[in-house]
Order: structure tokens, then sequence, then C-alpha cells
């Protein structure tokens, strides 16, 4: 993560035989966390932290190759991206908005209005620049992605209801991420709201309409998109949270402070507002878990996308860029300790037992 990286490293980034060193550490922390089933799902926020640290360290091997400028990759690598999550997904993915309407409808609320206030909240506190600024509430008007149905399915929630809710808002998107950036975003900087729309349907909704043919198309018997398609979707986010670094080095260095501590407020209060809303309306606690984790997770993929389609990466590109690996970190320990308590009704089942 790149704050995370500022915070601990600062002091070394002018030496670059630091770099090599730190990246190495991080890459055999992954590696051993693999060995370890407890906190394997950590090894991933580690490779990242690696190539963070390497692209802090060496911008300029991150930036262009040769006349080719690096940040062109963005756009497509989201696109495989979303392809993937479509290869993954099903018709019956939309059936639990007929199945838990309720559910979805305080869900699909909770998601489109909790995150927008808190980002704009942030601000108040802290005193962003203008395109810094924008980039926080891009990050809190975009929908969620699939980091949520995992951790979802780890916090033994409701995953039904999470595939739904992230199927729904993604669909949502088009409209609802160019409408707010429209009404909260405009002091800082210019939002076209038809460009925006398009950019998101480019981006998300036709890779993912294609992923669903081939889905259907498919059948079962292409076996090995399921088995791929994780693994390209990883290293695309890898990829772009790189490449994003590299632009905005400068930037991180003057204020990755303060951005790391905002995003971490933007994203653990996400969380506690989701599932105290859900508690409050009588929901049970598969259901407040699952509403929880879908409103702090955002898809700081499609966030980083909009910025590189708005020309600016290396600003608004900056809280997505630390907000996605954050959401990683932050989910997978809350869906841990979630997993370990046990659910209204077990202890019942095991004295029956």
């Amino acid at each position: 993560m790149s704050g995370l990286c500022i915070v601990l490293f600062y002091p070394f980034y002018q030496n670059p035989e630091g770099g090599i060193l730190l990246s190495a550490f991080f890459i055999f922390l992954a590696l051993a966390m693999r060995g370890i089933p407890a906190i394997r799902g950590f090894s991933y926020t580690f490779i990242i932290f690696a190539a963070v640290s390497i692209s802090m360290y060496f911008p300029e091997y991150f930036k262009s190759i040769g006349d080719f400028n690096l940040q062109k990759l963005i756009v497509p690598l989201l696109q495989i991206i979303m392809f993937g999550m479509g290869s993954q997904m099903s018709i019956k993915d939309f059936e639990g908005v007929v199945k838990m309407p309720q559910g979805v409808f305080v869900g699909i609320i909770c998601q489109f209005s909790i995150m927008p206030l808190i980002a704009m909240a942030v601000l108040f506190v802290f005193k962003f620049p203008p395109e810094i600024a924008a980039g926080v509430i891009l990050v809190g008007s975009s929908p969620s992605g699939l980091a949520s149905n995992v951790m979802s399915f780890l916090a033994r929630a409701n995953l039904a209801l999470s595939v739904t809710l992230t199927a729904v808002a993604t669909l949502l998107a088009p409209l609802m991420t160019p409408l707010l950036m429209k009404f909260l975003a405009q002091e800082y900087v210019e939002i076209q709201f038809w460009a925006m729309m398009w950019s998101i349907i480019k981006m998300v909704i036709i890779p993912i309409a294609l992923g669903l043919v081939v889905n259907r198309l498919a059948r079962g018997r292409a076996a090995w998109i399921n088995r791929l398609m994780p693994l390209v979707s990883m290293a695309g986010i890898a990829i772009i949270i790189t490449i994003i670094t590299a632009a905005g080095r400068d930037n991180l260095l003057q204020m990755g402070y303060l951005l790391i501590i905002a995003c971490l407020l933007h994203n653990l209060t996400g969380y506690t507002l989701g599932y105290w809303i859900c508690r409050i309306l009588g929901m049970d606690e598969k259901t407040c878990r699952t509403i929880s984790l879908e409103v702090g997770m955002q898809n700081g993929g499609l966030a980083s996308g909009l910025a590189m389609e708005m020309g600016k990466v290396a600003t608004v590109g900056l809280a997505p860029a630390v907000f996605g690996p954050m959401m990683n970190i932050t989910g997978s320990s809350l869906a841990t300790w979630w997993r370990s308590k046990k659910l209204p009704g077990e202890d019942l089942k095991e004295d029956k037992d």
C-alpha cells in the first residue's frame, strides 16, 4: 500500500539499494505467508507492498517504455478485470433482487449514500488540494467490487446477497457515480457527466456483459477461465496500483501520511455505519455483516480507471491507489474476526448435537 510504505520507509527513499532490499523483504514475507493457512489471505497484500516499494524508489521505470506511456494500460487492464468478473457471474446472481428485496434495497441505498457523505466529512477535516479531494469523493462514489464477495464468504455472511449487491451496484454505477461526482466534486474538478457515464459503460458494463456471454456459452466447458481469471485480475490490480504510484510519487511523498489516515477513516466508518444501520433496522447478523462489507469496500480499480480517463491519474488517482490495498487489509481482518464469532443460533445447534 502506497501510504503505508511512505509512513514506514520515507527516510530511505533516497537510497536505491534500500528499495531493492525492501521489495525483496515483502516478497519473501508474502511467500512465507502462503504456507500459513490463517494468514495466507494477506500474502497478496504484501506482493502489492513490494510492487509499490519498487515504483516509489524507481518511478521512471513505471512511467513509460520508450515512447509508450504506461498509463495507457490502466483502462485495458481494468476491462480485462471486469471481463473476469463477468465470467464468474450468471443471470442467477440477480435473482436475489426478488428473493431478498429488503437487503438489496438497504444495501444499495447505504452504499451510494454513506460512502460519499463520509468522503465529504473526511475532506472537511483534511484540507487536501482540489484534485486529491476529488479522488477521495470518487472512491466514495464507486460501487463495491469482487473483493467484498470474497470477504463475505470468509466472514460467513450472506454470500448470495453480497454477489447480488455487487452486481446491482455495478449496473447502477454508470448513473450513480457520475451523478454523485457532479454534485459533490464539481467544486474540486470539472466533471463531465456524460463522458464519465460512457467511461464506466465501456470499462465496466461492456466487459462484464461479454464475460456473462462467455460464461453462458461455455456452460462449464471452459473451467480454465475460472482458474485463470482471478490470477489475471490480481496481476492487473497490482500493475494498475504500481503505475499510479509511480505517476503520483511526488504527491504521495508530500501528503502520504494524511492520505492514508483519511482513507482508513473512510473505510472503517463505512464498515461501522453499514453494520449498525442494518442492526437498527432489525436485520439478521449475516445480512448486517454482508452490507457492512459491501458499503466499506469500494471498487478502487474502477476509480483508478476513471481518474485515468479524466487525465488526472497522478492526483485524482492517488486516493484509489491507497484505498484499494488498504480495504483488503481491513476487510480481511474484519472477515477473519467475524468468522471466529458464532452466529445467533449456533450455540443452540451445538447443544442439540
